[in-house]
């Protein structure tokens, strides 16, 4: 027996990290366009702001870059439990870009961060085709990343993950909410579910108070398992509304955004207000995902608690003109969004009214 200790017997395989490197090539490969500058075991990925060429004709005047950080908290305790690793990924894009959205700027690019017990290339490969789908759906490149093999921190099965991303919006068109209004109309888009917030209280009412397991099917979720729903990935917004601001090029039609996320409406939309605004919201103006009722009901949770916890079925809020809420919300159901007029823009002071 040799007397020379190794990374290996320590609790790090060198060659397994290799061996994941090979396996998520062809998906971070996926998600690169014209912009990025492939080079090969780069020390750090390279992204083009603007091209040269003339088949391209976008490029930026004043350009802003819009940076954010997030990760998918609990959720990843769920995707353990169930052993399904390919959905996190596509939840930790979309808490990045859904979040530079709201200010108006388009994804550029995306790195992401893996920390786990033991490197598992096939389990990591997962993780990450899970992250680059998110980046095809966002449009925006995968030109890097980091995994770290961690068993002293992270005990057996456990693994967190961050992402980072950068994007871009010109200086004109950067949006504050300081143009909203009294007389606005708030638009509200369907989340998928519970997207990636508030997964340590619903985790506490289905597993430790109602006993439930992931494979139970309980009444009021229309026959699915209670682990396939809770694990729905969080919805991405950006091609829609990156689209939708690109028809509008003179006129500022949309005075403010929202990413629905932890504190839900009650706790996001105030972030884009005036001091002088109110959001008044009617609660029965969109339908309810039933996981929602389901964990109200099963916990119990007061209604209150419900709105500052979870997104209630709204993801995405958008604070327009009234004259063109009409066309805004028929270009957003054109282009694949569930559009809901979820309440308007009153005189007060900065807070959200829930009727």
């Amino acid at each position: 027996m040799s007397k020379y200790i190794t990374y290996e017997q320590s609790g790090v395989s060198i060659d397994a990290g290799e061996e994941m490197v090979n396996q998520i090539s062809s998906a971070v490969a996926s998600t690169f366009g014209p912009r990025v500058i492939q080079s090969h075991n780069a020390f750090a990925g390279m992204f083009r702001l603007d091209y040269d060429e003339r088949l391209f004709k976008r490029n930026y005047k004043n350009p802003v870059l819009v940076a954010c950080t997030d990760g998918v908290g609990s959720k990843v305790q769920l995707a353990e439990k169930l052993k399904r690793f390919d959905t996190v990924g596509i939840d930790l894009v979309a808490m990045n870009v859904n979040d530079m959205l709201v200010q108006g700027a388009e994804p550029l690019f995306f790195l992401d961060y893996l920390g786990v017990h033991k490197l598992e290339p096939e389990l990591v490969a997962e993780l990450v085709k899970g992250v680059a789908r998110g980046c095809r759906e966002a449009n925006c490149a995968l030109i890097g990343g980091e995994t770290a093999e961690m068993p002293d921190t992270y005990s057996a099965g456990d693994f967190d993950m961050a992402g980072f991303a950068v994007g871009v919006v010109e200086r004109k068109k950067i949006i504050t909410g300081e143009t909203i209004q009294k007389g606005d109309v708030i638009l509200g888009l369907a989340s998928s579910g519970l997207h990636s917030n508030g997964y340590t209280l619903a985790r506490n009412i289905c597993f430790k108070q109602a006993k439930l397991k992931v494979t139970d099917c309980p009444d009021g979720l229309d026959g699915a398992a209670l682990g396939d729903v809770l694990l729905e990935p969080t919805r991405i917004y950006v091609q829609p509304i990156i689209k939708l601001l690109s028809r509008y090029k003179v006129k500022r039609i949309v005075h403010g955004m929202a990413h629905i996320t932890g504190g839900g409406l009650v706790g996001n939309i105030p972030r884009v207000l005036p001091k002088n605004c109110d959001a008044a919201i009617k609660k029965t103006s969109w339908p309810m995902p039933k996981i929602f009722t389901f964990l109200q009901k099963t916990g119990p949770v007061e209604e209150g608690e419900m709105f500052r916890v979870f997104n209630m079925g709204i993801g995405f809020v958008l604070i327009v003109a009234e004259d063109f809420a009409e066309s805004v919300t028929g270009k957003l159901t054109k282009y694949g969004e569930r559009v809901y007029k979820i309440g308007r823009i009153t005189s007060g002071t900065g807070k959200v009214i829930l009727k």
